[in-house]
């Protein structure tokens, strides 16, 4: 819902752009070198009529509204929220200052659901990038059955992430999943993914990129339609080898899409939480693969601090919002070279 606020608003913005700045085409149209129609409206601020400004906020005055209600309002209120010590099942908040984050920064959990974050979260953007661009490349050409397999990697995506869960338990399972029939198969022994907190970290990872893989790879394949295969001729005329044509020619043209991915595919990451709550709900050994995401559903709603959950939550918007900048600016300065 949020993506078609912005989607709209970002249509009005580039129409309003287009009447104010692109030489007024929009309020006047000449029919000759010496003539020009009049504009209709009174002149209002910087010689624009006023019935433009009325069509900015009537195009972009219902988008700024939802978009600061269910997006802004509720953002504003979790940092507000974050200063206070509240039980959700208590109608009253206490005040209590930056103790929240004290408290977080100062806890001996906080570093471990950090690691597993930054773990989870790296695995999953660079390995789901990295395959889906593979099996893009692979699925680029002309091959049999193709269209058959391009569902079949796509499909995991549209699956429920609790669904995916339910059905990789049976994979993972040591005493009878499909893993353990395999390795039992040349003589070896399964790992406890469930009692061990790596193997459980490294589970519940897997099982988020293989569904996640999906997205990468229709990105992908959707930009590698839009490759200039001219420079590719050039460079095989030049004598450039499949490495350099892949470094050289393919990958500066990714670029804009890679960009996209890395942002898109961190975000959606950070916020996984049905498949974690699904296979290993959060252990083990209490925060095995608990991620910060996870923590603000535990603080909140099993140990019924609202107040410190939003603290969590806080947190990592900052971080969010940091990194996505810093990737920002990296774009524009790739551009400009």
């Amino acid at each position: 819902m949020q993506g078609l606020f912005r989607v709209a608003f970002s249509s009005s913005v580039l129409y309003v752009h287009h009447s104010f700045f692109a030489g007024g085409q929009t309020a006047s149209v000449r029919s000759s070198p010496e003539r020009t129609l009049p504009t209709s409206g009174k002149p209002g601020l910087w010689g624009r009529p006023w019935r433009d400004y009325a069509l900015f906020a009537l195009l972009v005055g219902p988008n700024l509204a939802l978009l600061i209600l269910f997006t802004y309002r509720p953002l504003v209120d979790n940092i507000r929220l974050s200063f206070f010590d509240w039980n959700i099942a208590d109608p009253k908040a206490t005040f209590i200052g930056l103790s929240n984050y004290r408290e977080w920064f100062g806890r001996s959990d906080t570093w471990q659901i950090v690691t597993n974050t930054v773990v989870f979260t790296l695995v999953t953007v660079v390995g789901s990038m990295v395959i889906g661009l593979a099996l893009a490349m692979l699925l680029d050409r002309k091959l049999v059955g193709r269209n058959l397999v391009r569902s079949a990697i796509f499909a995991p995506f549209v699956i429920s992430g609790a669904a995916i869960g339910v059905a990789f338990q049976f994979v993972f399972d040591p005493n009878f999943g499909l893993i353990q029939d395999l390795l039992h198969r040349v003589g070896l022994q399964s790992p406890d993914f469930y009692q061990d907190p790596h193997w459980a970290l490294f589970m519940v990872t897997v099982t988020y990129m293989w569904k996640n893989l999906g997205y990468t790879f229709v990105i992908y394949l959707a930009a590698l339609q839009g490759v200039r295969q001219e420079l590719n001729e050039a460079a095989e005329i030049d004598g450039a080898k499949p490495w350099t044509k892949f470094r050289r020619v393919l990958l500066p043209q990714l670029r804009p899409t890679t960009f996209f991915l890395s942002i898109t595919v961190m975000l959606n990451s950070l916020q996984v939480f049905d498949i974690i709550n699904v296979m290993t709900r959060g252990g083990p050994l209490g925060t095995g693969t608990t991620t910060m995401v996870y923590q603000v559903y535990n603080e909140t709603f099993r140990n019924f601090r609202a107040g410190y959950g939003a603290t969590v939550a806080t947190i990592m918007f900052l971080i969010l919002l940091i990194i996505t900048v810093y990737q920002v600016r990296a774009m524009d300065r790739g551009e400009e070279k």
